[in-house]
This record gives structure tokens, C-alpha cells and sequence, in this order.
């Protein structure tokens, strides 16, 4: 008897730690890559997520100036849908519009540090504390969005 309330106190907290090491290491956000990510590991990086609709035609517009920010400014990107849209049709939309960054899925609910915006196309820049600075609306380019980091960061 005394054997079965050991090994049920044994399983019970083995349950217990596993259920806190499932929350801990959940995404806060998955790519329609498959790649997840959590805030805490972003932290001290400046991050930059851009939340477009494939109706929003300045949203289309600068997805080469999003592609250049991606490529050469060393900072990470993600974009996200307006709409909520399968993974499988982003996919279509990443392709058809040579989006080279990645784009969160939409499939499972995203933990962002913001909410989603009014109007399109809408650019966040968080701090590397995970803190959102400041909120670009409209069609950006590459050098704005530097810019606006560079500025924000007090360089």
C-alpha cells in the first residue's frame, strides 16, 4: 500500500513538472513555415511585424521594400494577415507575391505584443524589451522603417 502512494506522488508530481515545462516552452507565435518562436527568445532584438490583406493594394505595393528591410537591415520581420486566411493559402499569397520574409500563421492564435490594427497596411516596431515604440501606417520602404528604428533607439 505504502508502495502505490509513493509511486502515485511520483506521478503525480512528474505530471506537474510536465505540464509547467509544456506551457514554458509553448510558442507565442508559429510561421506558416512551421518555425516557432517565443518572445523571451527575441528579446534584445528590435522586431518588426507588419500586418497586411492580400485586398490592401499598398500592402502589396511594398512587399519588395519589406523584402530589402528583410534581406539587408539585419533586423528580424514577420508579417502578419489581416484576414484570417489558411495556412496553405498564405503560402499561395507568399509565393504568388515573392514575399521572402516569414509570415505568421494565422491557424493558431498568435500572442503579439499589439492588437490588430484599424487600416492596412500597418508596421509595429518593438523594442528589444518586447515593447511596441511606435506604429507605422501606410505603404513603408526599407529606409523608413531604418529610420524609425535608428530614431527610436536614440542613434
Amino acid at each position: 500500500m505504502r508502495k502505490n502512494i509513493i509511486f502515485f506522488l511520483i506521478g503525480l508530481v512528474s505530471l506537474s513538472a510536465g505540464i509547467v515545462a509544456f506551457k514554458h516552452n509553448q510558442a507565442d507565435f508559429v510561421t506558416i513555415d512551421q518555425q516557432a518562436y517565443r518572445w523571451g527568445e527575441l528579446r534584445g532584438q528590435w522586431v518588426v511585424v507588419n500586418y497586411f490583406a492580400e485586398w490592401c493594394a499598398p500592402c502589396l505595393k511594398e512587399v519588395p521594400e519589406l523584402n530589402k528591410f528583410h534581406n539587408t537591415s539585419g533586423y528580424p520581420l514577420f508579417a502578419i494577415s489581416f484576414d484570417n486566411e489558411t495556412d496553405e493559402h498564405m503560402q499561395q499569397l507568399r509565393n504568388k507575391y515573392d514575399m521572402r520574409f516569414p509570415v505568421i500563421s494565422t491557424a493558431i492564435p498568435a500572442k503579439l505584443p499589439m492588437e490588430p490594427p484599424k487600416a492596412l497596411p500597418a508596421t509595429y516596431i518593438i523594442d528589444d524589451h518586447g515593447v511596441v515604440r511606435q506604429r507605422l501606417m501606410g505603404e513603408q520602404s526599407s529606409d523608413n522603417i531604418i529610420k524609425a528604428i535608428t530614431r527610436l533607439k536614440g542613434l
